[in-house]
């Protein structure tokens, strides 16, 4: 049968119309495992690029690439639209999320000088050594080291983690148990997964958890993230939370550079 106007166009098997695009890649009913299951595969990916042979270093950045790309997988236009893939409303919630990213970098590194110094309990501390790993340090002033170090951190975990996290996850979550505890359970999540940034860490000795700092480390991402859902929330696109996050890593690669590099 030949469809009318405005009849989606259907591919028949064994009788049966059949979509030719779902709405969702996993089924709708199933879309929250496939997502908290993506998060775990995510984090490893995450533990094994920060902690794992120099070699590995690569799989860090591609998590954040597979994060970016996953509404491109799964949903369709409509969904990519509902997650926050759109405009926000005004350009003032952009200006704002630019002001509020970096006022949570300062606060999370104040809290961390005013309760551990500048010691290693302090989790600016543990993204700095983590550079020094990465990078031939030697030579470069701040200035250039803030620069090699910061241009990918304003494009690759901003887009990813907040596309994935306030977007794909929340969208997935909030489908099937709600908004409210959606949101916790995405911070939550997104607390834990940086675990993988301070707290947890590889040494020649072993696996070695600093549970104090680590804990608060946890709820401060923890808050972060709720800040970021309530931008998504208020501006109706992950643009703002987006440019929240960037700022968030301008200004705490700053604080590194300016306070706690040697």
């Amino acid at each position: 049968m030949t469809p009318g106007p405005g009849r989606p166009v259907v591919a028949r098997r064994h009788g049966a119309p059949l979509p030719t695009r779902p709405h969702l890649a996993p089924r709708p009913e199933h879309l929250w495992i496939a997502a908290l299951a993506a998060a775990v595969a995510l984090a490893a990916m995450r533990v094994a690029g920060l902690h794992g042979p120099r070699a590995w270093a690569p799989l860090l950045p591609l998590g954040f690439v597979l994060m970016a790309g996953l509404p491109w997988w799964w949903l369709t236009a409509e969904g990519r639209r509902r997650i926050g893939l759109q405009r926000a409303r005004s350009l003032r919630s952009a200006v704002a999320a630019l002001a509020v990213g970096a006022a949570l970098a300062l606060a999370c590194g104040a809290l961390g000088q005013a309760l551990f110094g500048a010691g290693p309990d302090h989790w600016y501390q543990s993204v700095a050594a983590y550079y020094r790993r990465q990078a031939d340090t030697q030579g470069l002033d701040r200035l250039g080291l803030y620069l090699m170090f910061t241009l990918p951190a304003l494009i690759f975990s901003p887009i990813g983690e907040e596309v994935f996290f306030r977007g794909v996850l929340h969208g997935a979550l909030a489908a099937r148990w709600g908004e409210r505890w959606a949101t916790w359970a995405e911070a939550s999540l997104f607390g834990v997964v940086h675990l993988a940034h301070h707290g947890v860490a590889l040494t020649p000795g072993g696996w070695a958890l600093r549970p104090a700092s680590a804990a608060l480390w946890v709820l401060a991402m923890m808050a972060v993230a709720h800040v970021l859902a309530a931008l998504r929330r208020s501006s109706g696109s992950l643009g703002p939370p987006i440019l929240a996050h960037a700022s968030f890593n301008a200004a705490m690669n700053a604080w590194i550079f300016l306070v706690l590099w040697p």
